[in-house]
């Protein structure tokens, strides 16, 4: 036993899924599990909706996705963003973790939940088909753990949060920028757009370059590449969690599958149209995701901005095919038109847009950097393996 804390069940430390009032049919704000990050501590989203069933909470309070693959994805987040006294309502997928004062500090509670002492009892507890095991919460809420004193909590929670919140700052500084780039291009392209402009495709400026269909009999774990699917181009943002990995690169796969850091991607299957830079070494690209390369190198933070754009993915969805899932072609995407200034008036605006996109993309490596640094302290700080100087409650 580590000194200075104690062992106690969850249910001892903690409440789970507390009982909150929210009439049927009340307008309530409603976080759903896609509202929600891949180990990020931030809600992103949610809407405004009829109360008709699910999981509710307050502010403080932790979610815990129950439910596989959500769980080991880290889908999960720490409630902040409601109105004093406000009752939001979720999935009923979600375990709801509230602090017990006495015993606990809420932010601490959310980093346990985030963590393996808290996560590896949850997936052996899961039960249930394969791809709908959920966690059996009565066995999690009873499992006992060790827990330091509510100074101590503290101080850890301090430490984790700090990070959390220089992530945040680096997200919401890169919306700026994104929404700066994107009223420039409207400007240009939109606003001042020329009647002697000529209408050409998006291949005039791109390269469009489709991934590799990677075997999965080459897959490998720990590997020295990580396979880029659909699944990690999110908007605005590059997931590798749960990626295949490999490390010896097929003898057919085109070079430019070799990712470099600054290459701009862009989903063709399911949710399409979804654009991100990478930002990161070792990614190899897959299939159903393809690179836009510019003609130009200059042009990458014009190409970035054109495909970020609410328009763009809108027409893109538009011209997908398919029944089950949206599939957009690359050659069809290559074909989508747009007016077009000389090169002269293309260099100009891609020498505003440039710096940018080169900041976003600089934001993003810091926030890798920052997550490495929170994912590698989590655990060590969890489990007691370092500790974190606190003024006790008596002083």
């Amino acid at each position: 036993m580590i000194e200075g804390w104690e062992e106690a069940s969850l249910v001892d430390r903690a409440s789970i899924n507390p009982t909150e009032k929210l009439g049927k049919g009340i307008l309530a704000r409603k976080i759903a599990m896609t509202d929600l990050g891949s180990f990020q501590k931030k809600i992103q989203s949610w809407s405004f909706e009829p109360y008709n069933g699910g999981m509710k909470f307050r502010n403080g309070d932790t979610l815990v996705a129950r439910i596989t693959p959500c769980l080991e994805n880290g889908k999960g987040a720490f409630v902040d963003v409601l109105k004093e006294d406000e009752v939001a309502f979720g999935s009923t997928e979600y375990i709801v973790v509230r602090e017990k004062p006495k015993h606990t500090d809420n932010q601490f509670l959310y980093y346990f939940c985030q963590s393996e002492i808290f996560r590896a009892p949850a997936e052996k507890s899961m039960t249930g088909s394969s791809g709908r095991q959920r966690v059996q919460t009565d066995v999690v809420k009873e499992t006992v753990f060790a827990w330091p004193h509510v100074p101590e909590q503290r101080a850890i929670a301090e430490v984790l949060s700090s990070l959390d919140d220089k992530i945040d700052l680096l997200h919401r500084q890169n919306a700026t920028l994104e929404a700066l780039a994107e009223t420039l291009f409207r400007q240009y392209f939109i606003e001042e757009a020329q009647d002697d402009w000529e209408e050409r495709s998006i291949n005039s400026l791109v390269d469009i370059q489709s991934g590799f269909a990677f075997k999965s009999a080459t897959f490998q774990d720990p590997g020295d590449y990580r396979l880029i699917t659909i699944k990690g181009v999110q908007d605005g943002q590059l997931s590798v969690e749960g990626a295949a990995q490999i490390s010896e690169l097929p003898d057919r796969m085109p070079e430019y599958c070799k990712l470099d850091v600054g290459d701009v991607l862009l989903s063709l299957t399911g949710n399409v149209g979804r654009c991100c830079l990478v930002d990161r070494d070792g990614l190899l690209l897959n299939q159903r995701v393809c690179k836009l390369k510019p003609k130009h190198p200059r042009d990458r933070g014009l190409v970035y901005t054109m495909f970020r754009r609410s328009e763009m993915k809108t027409e893109l969805e538009y011209l997908s095919k398919g029944t089950a899932q949206m599939n957009l072609s690359p050659i069809e995407t290559g074909k989508v038109e747009f007016l077009m200034p000389d090169r002269e008036q293309i260099d100009e605006l891609s020498d505003q847009l440039s710096p940018l996109v080169d900041k976003v993309l600089d934001n993003l490596r810091v926030v890798q950097t920052l997550k490495k640094l929170r994912d590698t302290l989590l655990p060590k700080l969890m489990s007691g393996e370092v500790r974190v100087a606190f003024e006790s409650e008596a002083a």
